[in-house]
């Protein structure tokens, strides 16, 4: 990581701490943005009520369904995506051990895109969804995974440099075929599909956050008690096996998890890139190395990213929204160029 971490390590409590509060303020903040801006003060008010049932002002119906029934959960599933996504990325990381490791390029987000388009394309055969869009989604990423796996370790140990080759090949297979269900699906389901092909918050409702929220959340605390082993395997499988870590058991478990965290994601925003990419490096940066910190600090910075992200898709060409992948990717290919460019060494 040289060039990538400063000289002085900036202490893990004021770091937490720090990125905390941003995100409350950010979660907050973030409400009173959009086609229709709404005074801050309105929006604490009412953000206050809805927690507490203490009314301490008065203000239009329509300011408080779109603060609290629109905005906010679209803030949570920022929260939820981001903070999942950038956990993701910095698990691939570790367990490939190439910096450039995200789910983009390692073909999950690509299947589970597949998976969501299928579910889409036999909807609009059948006139309703035999299958779940989050398990079609899940199935896909898991399928992305098998293939990746396989074909990188089909000579008996995985390399590194092998897997994110196997991975770029499997994402253009999956987005071949998600390509093609865009082609054969009628207009409506078309734009459906279009939906998780650009990525977009803008479906967050209150009733669908449980799920997706639990599911990383749960996928987040596995990873966060296995992070002895992803220190142990970001250093290499000799030394993995050395201090008792079965490299092959290890990857497979840690994909299993990733793929569920991402199918379930990509199942509610679409696929959304570069947000695994970034914010890893980003809290590397600041000096952070040990995977019990990395990981909760991914959480904050990933949901304060996106959170931010959404805030500007929605406005920046008010009244019509921009995907927030659109976003995403034009902050994440500077960076990812500015990656290579400070990278010396392998990535």
């Amino acid at each position: 990581m040289k060039g990538l971490v400063p000289e002085k390590k900036i202490p893990f409590p004021i770091v937490a701490s720090g990125f905390t509060f941003f995100l409350l303020v950010s979660l907050l903040a973030s409400l009173a943005f959009g086609a229709v801006n709404i005074d801050p003060g309105t929006v604490f008010q009412i953000v206050w009520y809805k927690i507490t049932g203490i009314k301490s002002g008065i203000w239009p119906m329509s300011r408080e369904i779109i603060v609290w029934h629109v905005r906010a959960p679209r803030a949570l599933l920022s929260l939820i995506s981001g903070g999942g996504l950038a956990v993701i990325g910095a698990v691939m990381q570790a367990i490939v051990r190439n910096r450039m490791a995200d789910p983009y390029l390692v073909g999950l987000s690509s299947g589970a895109s597949t998976g969501a388009a299928l579910s889409i394309y036999l909807g609009s055969l059948t006139g309703f969804f035999l299958l779940n869009i989050s398990l079609m989604a899940f199935l896909g990423a898991l399928s992305a995974f098998l293939l990746v796996f396989t074909i990188s370790t089909n000579t008996g140990r995985m390399n590194p440099g092998r897997l994110i080759l196997a991975g770029i090949s499997v994402s253009y297979l999956f987005n071949a075929l998600t390509s093609l269900l865009a082609f054969l699906v009628s207009e409506h389901s078309l734009r459906e599909i279009t939906h998780w092909l650009l990525g977009s918050v803008a479906s967050a409702k209150w009733g669908t956050l449980a799920f997706p929220g639990i599911v990383v959340l749960l996928g987040t605390v596995a990873l966060i008690v296995q992070a002895r082993e992803l220190n142990a395997i970001s250093m290499g499988e000799e030394t993995a096996t050395t201090l008792g870590v079965s490299p092959k058991k290890f990857r497979k478990r840690v994909f299993l998890i990733t793929s569920a965290m991402t199918g379930v994601i990509v199942a509610q925003t679409g696929a959304i890139g570069f947000v695994g990419l970034m914010i890893p490096h980003f809290i590397r940066y600041l000096g952070q190395i040990n995977y019990t910190r990395i990981l909760p600090l991914c959480v904050l910075v990933g949901g304060i990213f996106l959170i931010w992200a959404d805030v500007i898709a929605r406005t920046i060409f008010s009244p019509e929204e921009l995907p927030i992948g659109i976003v995403t990717a034009i902050c994440g290919a500077p960076c990812f160029i500015w990656i290579l460019g400070t990278r010396k060494e392998e990535c």
